[in-house]
């Protein structure tokens, strides 16, 4: 019997074959990534599934397979990336501080610094209530934001920083207003200076 044997040469091959999973992650990473930087830059109407799966390097059939609802779904993961994104910035900023109130307005400076930037501008802001409509775009805003909101509400309370009152009816008051904020920020024809504005406008508020 011929057994044939194969040498080793003591080293790993440079590359393995990738999963069906790390392909499918992969795939999902491309579709999003090209469609922020698309969606940030043309706006959702401005962009077609062709120049998506274009950028993406995947096939049309690869958006449709991952992405049921199509474009409008592709948006709706890129819009709760850039949520989750913006969320843990204003959890950054919000931890430099040890005093509650002031965490309370670096967290909303954060989030107002956030309205400046292209992509949160135009995706989140613009075209994010009017493509998923008002209650969608309220929903995962509420699921990003909110709750770490209301806990900064709470111990600002909880430490006499703030008049004592329901946690969760000043964190929806803040949260509208935020919300407005930053719309007129990113509406506005010289958006630093309506940043700085809302800024301080805020502060004065709190």
């Amino acid at each position: 019997m011929n057994v044939k044997s194969r040498k080793s040469t003591g080293a790993e091959p440079a590359t393995r074959p990738r999963t069906k999973a790390a392909q499918r992650e992969a795939t999902i990473a491309a579709l999003i990534d090209a469609a922020r930087e698309l969606f940030a830059a043309h706006g959702y109407a401005g962009v077609g599934t062709e120049e998506i799966v274009r950028r993406a390097g995947v096939t049309r059939g690869a958006l449709y397979h991952h992405f049921r609802g199509g474009k409008e779904e592709l948006f709706r993961a890129v819009l709760v990336q850039l949520s989750a994104e913006t969320v843990q910035r204003v959890a950054q900023a919000a931890i430099a501080t040890e005093d509650p109130w002031e965490a309370l307005v670096l967290g909303s400076e954060a989030f107002l610094d956030a309205s400046v930037t292209p992509d949160v501008q135009r995706i989140m802001l613009i075209d994010g209530p009017s493509v998923l409509g008002w209650d969608h775009w309220r929903a995962i805003d509420a699921d990003y934001g909110f709750g770490l909101l209301e806990t900064a509400v709470q111990r600002a309370m909880d430490a006499g920083r703030l008049l004592p009152a329901s946690a969760k009816a000043v964190a929806h008051v803040l949260a509208g207003a935020l919300d407005e904020a930053a719309m007129v920020v990113a509406r506005a024809e010289d958006p630093a200076a309506a940043r700085a504005e809302m800024g301080q406008t805020g502060r004065r508020l709190l």
